[in-house]
């Protein structure tokens, strides 16, 4: 049986120590095609690095040959194009895989890529909307006076007036209003319980959607305590909730992905913007750790770069 990998003759210890470890993978740890040759790929390129630089005994292989063979990736060269962070991890993991089976096996002494992090990927920083889209959306799912209607406006203001999650919002009981207190009580991940403001628009719109709407879909169904009902009387459903968001989106004339989501975005980049204070914005988003909550702050230092270089006369 052909071998499932070609053999490259090697030039240098470092490309022959390569060699034995793709060997060690094909034959011993029965190692996907696949990834060999993504192997083979990377530490070709990690070996021609080290060339260039003069290393040609594995021993002489440094941490600082690792990180700068790792920047090399990002940055690219005539050759090879720059490559994302994501990609740069994999090629990374591959090197640490070589460097580990060479200090396991004793043919070096320490692993230089043992300590060496992949790049991170850039924080992607949560989608909000400004006040006046979030008004406009909310206009556009209120539309008439029908049940529907009284229950879509009802979701969406809960969603943006209380920062809700959608399963959070669909898995509402009515026992979980207090209309009278203006408040809600949410179950969040691990069913971690909190109470949550209600602001006087979501009250207006769940009361309103309570007395006139959802009695008309309750009659259709066998007394579920769900806040939002389906046509049939049943609780609604996450895929029906984001369905009413998009309906919303289009009526308007929003662009651009919106889920449900991003109301609870909306709602704590505003609160931020206002002046809200970061711990009290974790609480009411029900977040476990505040460094989860602090990706919002850089959404509002974001907004206010632009503001300046919009407004400042000398910002540009």
């Amino acid at each position: 049986m052909p071998p499932r990998l070609a053999p490259v003759p090697p030039s240098s210890a470092v490309e022959r120590a390569v060699r034995g470890w793709l060997n060690h993978l094909e034959v011993e740890r029965g190692v996907a095609l696949n990834t060999l040759t993504s192997y083979r790929r990377d530490l070709s390129r990690y070996a021609a690095y080290l060339r260039e630089h003069g290393v040609q005994e594995p021993s002489d292989i440094t941490e600082g040959h690792v990180t700068g063979f790792l920047a090399s990736l990002r940055e690219g060269g005539p050759e090879h194009p720059p490559l994302a962070a994501s990609s740069a991890a994999r090629t990374l993991v591959a090197v640490r895989g070589f460097h580990r089976f060479l200090a396991l096996e004793g043919d070096v002494r320490t692993d230089p890529a043992g300590a060496v992090s992949p790049p991170k990927a850039p924080t992607r920083l949560p989608k909000a909307i400004a006040v006046e889209e979030v008004e406009r959306l909310l206009l556009a799912a209120g539309v008439g006076d029908t049940a529907a209607s009284l229950r879509d406006r009802a979701l969406l203001e809960l969603l943006y007036g209380a920062g809700a999650r959608i399963s959070e919002a669909v898995g509402l009981d009515i026992d979980d209003l207090d209309l009278g207190e203006g408040v809600v009580r949410l179950f969040g991940k691990g069913s971690k319980e909190r109470m949550v403001p209600l602001g006087s628009y979501a009250a207006h719109a769940l009361e309103a959607y309570l007395v006139r709407g959802r009695p008309v879909f309750a009659t259709k169904g066998t007394g579920t305590p769900a806040v939002f009902l389906n046509q049939r009387g049943g609780r609604l459903s996450r895929q029906s909730a984001w369905a009413v968001m998009r309906a919303a989106a289009e009526r308007a004339d929003l662009t651009g992905h919106l889920s449900p989501h991003t109301l609870r975005h909306s709602f704590a980049t505003h609160l931020l913007d206002g002046g809200a204070d970061v711990r009290v914005v974790q609480e009411l988003l029900g977040h476990a750790s505040v460094t989860t909550t602090q990706i919002y702050t850089l959404v509002t230092v974001q907004r206010l770069r632009e503001v300046y270089a919009q407004s400042h006369p000398r910002a540009r």
